[in-house]
């Protein structure tokens, strides 16, 4: 039983998809980076992976429950714990509120400005599942709650959230809400039959335009913003790469089949991870 258990809570948390928290990861680790001038620290660099990880996790669980009753009616979704009744809701929201205060903990070992961000990146963590149901666009609630490791990252480091923090965080909600939108794509038909709103429905014939588009808007902000040492050009070859990995996404999703959809938005850690090392390696020879 007990390993039945374990086994049903590792399907909820995602523990063998790990694409998703890497999305969380690459961006917040840029930001360390760029708020540091250079590596952060071993301290920072734990603090912030463990907790991405675990927030993360916290938002499987939360999500999980919200959608309950209309992830049984999605092919994709019908099978995951809560849906299926082998996890019960009140069990699945202790154990993300175990795993947030995990995070919380984490963020109490560095400074009282991250401490006091940690609190709205939690409310946006809280509201994102509910958005699907009110906002046409529920991939820019998602933009925002995936993104604000950024501020935090800055908060940890300087004690405060800079303007370039917001920069950066506006254009990671572009990179977002391409690879939601991509995500979204797999389950068009599923959430046009349940009434469910997504940017995949709300974009209709130009979703696939409007993907490629905000990899361009994510991809110029970060470019041209001051993230690294003037005219480095490991990051300007990073970004390039990121860029080619962009194009073949768009080339996946040309035709709007599922599996396509589905296997760009799981490679899209890659582009994430490009990014940062661009930015690592620009400062690694400054």
């Amino acid at each position: 039983m007990l390993k039945q258990k374990l086994d049903l809570y590792l399907q909820l948390i995602r523990w063998d998809r790990p694409a998703g928290w890497l999305l969380l990861l690459w961006p917040t680790l840029s930001a360390l980076w760029v708020a540091a001038h250079g590596f952060p620290g071993w301290h920072l660099v734990l603090v912030f992976t463990l907790g991405t990880f675990l927030m993360r996790s916290a938002g499987c669980c939360l999500n999980d429950v919200a959608d309950r009753d209309f992830d049984r009616h999605v092919k994709r979704t019908a099978q995951r714990p809560v849906t299926s009744g082998r996890l019960s809701s009140r069990e699945a929201l202790l154990v993300g509120a175990v795993l947030a205060l995990l995070a919380f903990g984490l963020v109490l070992t560095t400074n009282i400005a991250a401490i006091q961000w940690s609190f709205a990146a939690l409310a946006v963590t809280l509201i994102y599942p509910f958005a699907k149901r009110y906002v046409s666009m529920p991939q820019a609630v998602l933009g925002v709650a995936f993104s604000f490791g950024i501020p935090m990252a800055f908060a940890a480091v300087q004690s405060r959230v800079p303007m370039l923090a917001w920069v950066l965080l506006f254009g990671n909600l572009f990179w977002v809400i391409a690879y939601d939108t991509e995500y979204a794509m797999v389950d068009r038909d599923d959430d046009l039959r349940i009434g469910m709103k997504t940017s995949a429905i709300t974009l209709g014939r130009f979703d696939v335009a409007a993907v490629m588009l905000c990899y361009l808007f994510y991809l110029l902000i970060w470019a041209l913003a001051p993230v690294v040492p003037a005219q480095s050009a490991i990051y300007l070859i990073a970004i390039a790469v990121a860029g080619l990995q962009a194009l073949w996404h768009g080339w996946l999703i040309r035709k709007r089949e599922r599996d396509d959809c589905f296997k760009a938005f799981r490679l899209n850690h890659w582009l994430g991870f490009t990014v940062f090392t661009g930015i690592a390696g620009s400062w690694l020879v400054a």
